[in-house]
């Protein structure tokens, strides 16, 4: 008898031929290209487990990793990795808009190029926040010195 090697997974598709192979990479070319294995989810309950999030996802292929969200400003967003692309997309195309816990889910393809300049706007804004606290501070210190006559 032979064994499968492979690690169990909720994918409940049929093994992979040569040809179902030979297809997909045909198919591959003409795939858009912000079509990838990383995918950015918003939208989700806070509570939600990973678990639960590899039961949803995982029907659509083998999941490779799920990152939930955990601090203040993450939560309710996760990143997950599909294994194939083919079934990353599978999964957008078909669980964006899907109701979890009350909450319509939004599923995008992770672009790392929006993700580095949301994350220089927040540091941008960050570093203004801090100057203006700064500017009111030397200001408050004026006036202070000032009201005591100048000493």
């Amino acid at each position: 008898p032979t064994t499968n090697h492979q690690p169990p997974t909720t994918n409940h598709q049929p093994p992979t031929t040569m040809a179902d192979v030979a297809t997909r990479k045909a198919a591959s070319s003409r795939l858009p290209p912000e079509v990838n294995r990383i995918l950015y989810v918003r939208n989700l309950p806070f509570k939600i487990s990973a678990e639960e999030l590899y039961d949803i996802f995982g029907k659509y292929g083998a999941v490779y990793q799920i990152r939930l969200g955990d601090r203040r400003d993450t939560r309710g967003t996760a990143f997950v990795i599909y294994e194939d692309i083919f079934d990353a997309k599978a999964a957008v195309d078909h669980l964006s808009g899907f109701n979890v816990g009350g909450r319509y889910l939004v599923v995008l393809y992770y672009q790392p190029a929006k993700f580095e300049r949301r994350q220089d706007a927040e540091d941008k804004q960050k570093e203004l926040e801090e100057l203006r606290r700064q500017v009111k501070a030397k200001k408050a210190a004026i006036a202070a010195k000032e009201a005591s006559g100048g000493q």
